[in-house]
């Protein structure tokens, strides 16, 4: 992104702000409530139109309509739509059948659910699930979907210590496939392996190797 503006009315929440995420890197974005972190991801999303600036995937201007962005992009930016009708399994088989071919690079198929402890309520409706049980699915399901950029607001929510460090292994497993990922966090596990950068501050804190 380059110069990102956002404003609504009179106020400004984003100004001038520049980034960029190359292949193989994680950006975490800090800051106190209200400073704009889920605006900047919404904005790459193509889910709100700046009022400045540019804002590239790929080297292309973000088009949220487009058969290609969506390709390149996954978000977990929001708790997603769940189907009453469809089990916590049949909602990542569905992922799966909606994204086919899956190559082998990527998860295997049935991996994200073990790994993010999805198995041990992979029956039950989404609706009868805890906030954190359906945060895991919603997590499992964004990353079942291959993708080249990953956006992820707070992806820890709702999360125990095991679950964050389960993000944070996947997350760097993304990275380590040549993936890109800009995310919302404060949390020192999640973010481990990623930059961060403080809106409101014009410098940036590396993350250690």
């Amino acid at each position: 992104m380059d110069r990102l503006k956002v404003g609504y009315g009179d106020r400004v929440v984003i100004e001038e702000l520049t980034l960029t995420v190359e292949a193989g890197e994680g950006v975490a974005l800090r800051g106190p409530n209200g400073i704009g972190k889920s605006t900047v991801l919404r904005c790459v999303a193509g889910l709100l139109e700046p009022t400045g600036g540019t804002v590239r995937v790929g080297g292309e201007r973000v088009d949220e309509r487009g058969a290609g962005f969506r390709r390149a992009v996954a978000a977990l930016l929001e708790p997603p739509a769940w189907y009453p009708g469809l089990s916590a399994r049949e909602h990542l088989s569905l992922v799966r059948l909606a994204n086919a071919p899956v190559g082998d690079d990527w998860f295997a198929d049935g991996e994200l659910a073990e790994r993010l402890g999805v198995d041990g309520f992979a029956d039950a409706s989404p609706g009868s699930l805890s906030s954190g049980q359906r945060q895991r699915l919603a997590l499992a399901m964004v990353l079942d979907r291959p993708s080249r950029l990953l956006l992820l607001d707070e992806p820890e929510r709702h999360l125990d210590q095991e679950g964050r460090a389960s993000v944070a292994a996947l997350l760097d497993e993304y990275l380590g496939r040549g993936g890109a990922a800009l995310l919302a966090s404060h949390d020192p596990t999640v973010t481990g392996g990623c930059a961060v950068v403080e809106l409101g501050h014009d410098w940036y804190d590396e993350a250690q190797e």
